[in-house]
């Protein structure tokens, strides 16, 4: 049977695991499923329709699943949906889907630190590091081990490649690439080197997709006539394939490079 502290009101129609910790002064609702292993630490409120899955550990003062900020939302069914051992630290906030019968997702091995929030329909891959006071509106996508610097604003339908490297303070109003360090209004520096050795891509492969980085965003050619360029001149290691595939999806936007406006 879970370990409830005596302070902590659970409802008799939430699911909990026999493992599950509930510490003090939690508020747990109806219709919520907490994995084995999850921990609740104290004054966390996981609200109806929020669904986790194994040893996932949420700190104090946390807030998952609670009502979407958008005012066309009108109590539409909808629900959080977090995969395995995720790390959830102090007043954080995860809203559910504003849509009917929608997710907010998180998937698996991601750490959340304090303040940290997470929008309606925000959908997180794995191993993706936020670090603290970042705001995500509504609908960003973020994919497999990223990084997100301290107090970064990301605007709404935004998505964060693979194991790119968002710097502190960023303001992120259209799409991150992968593989890239990206800081102040969007601005791409270059290859995110240091996450990419830790992947374990090799020099050759990282000086590829270096080549690939300056020629789409650091000389002044089109999107268009810059993926011409790289698919010509440039080893298409699995790395450069990727980025190619994620910059050909923004295709459509005003300006001549894909960006949204």
């Amino acid at each position: 049977m879970a370990i409830i502290h005596p302070s902590s009101v659970v409802s008799a129609r939430a699911n909990l695991a026999d493992d599950v910790i509930v510490g003090p002064f939690c508020y747990v609702e109806e219709d919520v499923v907490l994995g084995p292993g999850c921990q609740l630490d104290s004054h966390v409120t996981i609200k109806s329709g929020t669904r986790m899955g194994m040893r996932n550990t949420i700190f104090q003062g946390a807030i998952i699943g609670g009502d979407p900020q958008d005012r066309g939302f009108h109590g539409q069914a909808s629900a959080v949906v977090l995969g395995d051992d995720n790390v959830i630290r102090e007043f954080v906030t995860i809203h559910r889907s504003k849509l009917d019968d929608g997710t907010t997702t998180l998937g698996n091995r991601n750490y959340l630190m304090a303040f940290v929030h997470l929008g309606h329909d925000c959908c997180l891959a794995d191993d993706i590091t936020i670090t603290n006071n970042v705001g995500c509106a509504g609908h960003v996508t973020i994919e497999d081990r990223a990084n997100i610097g301290g107090m970064t604003g990301i605007h709404q339908w935004t998505r964060i490649g693979r194991a790119a490297m968002v710097g502190g303070m960023a303001r992120i109003t259209r799409d991150v690439p992968p593989f890239c360090v990206v800081t102040g209004e969007n601005d791409v520096n270059d290859i995110n080197a240091v996450g990419l050795r830790r992947l374990g891509v090799s020099q050759d492969a990282r000086r590829a997709l270096h080549k690939a980085v300056r020629l789409l965003f650091k000389s002044e050619l089109g999107l268009t006539h810059a993926m011409e360029i790289v698919r010509r001149d440039v080893e298409i290691t699995p790395e450069v394939e990727y980025l190619l595939q994620f910059e050909q999806r923004r295709f459509g936007g005003k300006n001549g490079r894909g960006d949204q406006p």
